[in-house]
């Protein structure tokens, strides 16, 4: 009797450890990444380019050879079909990681971006700059300009591999923020980006130059691409300056991020930014989900004095419906709109309303009204402009003759 008894209080103990841990177990949830190995650091969303994660992420740092993704991106948008290019004696010059480019060998730019890419050739890089913009100084001033095309504050561009440079405009530096909306860019914006996914996905690439006699073969050495399911594209870079730098982008689930990472170690610790990367996105994958945000808001009319009602003419002033008008310039019905944001299960989005107190006829159909607001986090994430859906005419005095006349006729 006594074991009978011991046995049923250890299997009700047991029970109840188990019944107490399953909820515990149940609302674990991803916290944000405290530990990160880089100086500067960035998650974002690349369908909004909202920075979801971020440390010092606005701090200009050196960034390697992660500048060869602005390179790339640069190169198939500028370059022509089956483009050739000769290496200088300036390319031919550049240090480790080299192709190894000898003084008058020609290539076609597409093979020389394979070298850029996967191997990360500083001459290669040389080589695509002279063969795009004539000189090294030319191709920076393209990048610069992109850049700041793209929404970058902090980037300045010297050298087309990233190594260190300075020059009148600054230092070759950027953010962590700046390399993952440029890595947004070359990724979701650009119209070559399927061609700069295809070249950053590829396993391996052979090609000769255009003579024939020298035979090259690459291999890539992005190991995110095997590190993650959905993985996408990325960069690695390192300089005795900048440390180990990376940014890459995974797409899973219809959600797309990019990490960007800056002085994440110096040797011997290559591997820390595959650790920050992973944390990143696991953080990203498990925290954020979409939601679809929208609120009919419900506008009142807005009166309009000295106005014509289309409801009873014998009334003196009038008053005119509101609603949105969307990007096409035509007006829509505000029960119609959504707005899916990608959201962490605690953010709220808070919905300001700006409203006209009112007109004076005439007042012509699509005229300004208000706006409506939606803020995330202090900051504006989308809004849309109210105008009038009708017309409404002054009640003056040839409206009134008019309006007479048709009686009488009558």
């Amino acid at each position: 009797m006594k074991r009978r008894w011991m046995s049923i209080i250890s299997l009700v103990c047991i029970l109840s450890v188990w019944m107490y841990r399953v909820p515990v177990k149940a609302q674990e949830t991803v916290s944000e990444p405290a530990q990160l190995y880089a100086q500067s650091a960035v998650l974002m969303d690349a369908d909004s380019g909202r920075i979801l994660f971020g440390k010092e992420e606005d701090k200009r740092r050196p960034m390697a050879s992660t500048t060869k993704i602005m390179t790339c991106i640069l190169a198939l948008e500028h370059m022509e079909e089956g483009q050739t290019v000769e290496a200088s004696t300036y390319a031919a010059r550049q240090p480790q990681v080299h192709l190894g480019v000898r003084k008058g060998e020609q290539y076609y730019i597409r093979d020389i971006l394979y070298s850029l890419m996967l191997e990360s050739h500083n001459d290669s890089a040389v080589i695509v700059a002279e063969g795009i913009a004539g000189t090294v100084e030319k191709f920076a001033v393209m990048m610069n300009e992109k850049a700041e095309e793209i929404g970058c504050r902090d980037t300045h561009f010297v050298t087309p591999n990233g190594l260190d440079g300075k020059d009148e405009g600054g230092v070759h530096s950027t953010t962590a923020a700046d390399l993952a909306r440029i890595m947004k860019y070359c990724i979701m914006e650009s119209p070559k980006k399927e061609e700069f996914l295809e070249i950053t996905r590829t396993g391996s690439w052979q090609f000769s130059n255009l003579d024939g006699n020298r035979s090259f073969s690459c291999n890539n050495h992005n190991a995110f691409l095997g590190m993650m399911e959905g993985a996408l594209s990325g960069k690695t870079g390192f300089t005795a300056d900048a440390g180990y730098c990376y940014v890459g982008a995974l797409k899973r689930d219809g959600k797309t991020f990019i990490v960007a990472l800056l002085a994440c170690g110096w040797p011997n610790n290559k591997t820390y930014k595959w650790k920050d990367t992973r944390a990143l996105m696991e953080y990203g994958l498990a925290s954020y989900e979409y939601r679809d945000v929208w609120e009919e808001v419900k506008i009142e009319e807005l009166p309009v004095k000295g106005g014509v009602s289309d409801k009873n003419i014998y009334v003196e002033n009038a008053a005119v419906p509101v609603g949105l008008k969307d990007d096409e310039g035509t007006l829509d019905d505000m029960n119609t709109k959504e707005l899916v944001l990608l959201l962490r299960s605690d953010e709220t989005v808070e919905i300001t309303r700006e409203l006209e107190k009112g007109f004076s006829a005439p007042v012509k159909k699509g005229t300004h009204a208000g706006k409506i607001t939606y803020i995330l986090n202090g900051e504006e994430i989308a809004s849309y402009e109210l105008v009038t859906l009708k017309e409404v005419k002054e009640r003056d005095f040839l409206w009134c003759f008019k309006e007479l006349l048709k009686k009488v006729c009558c």
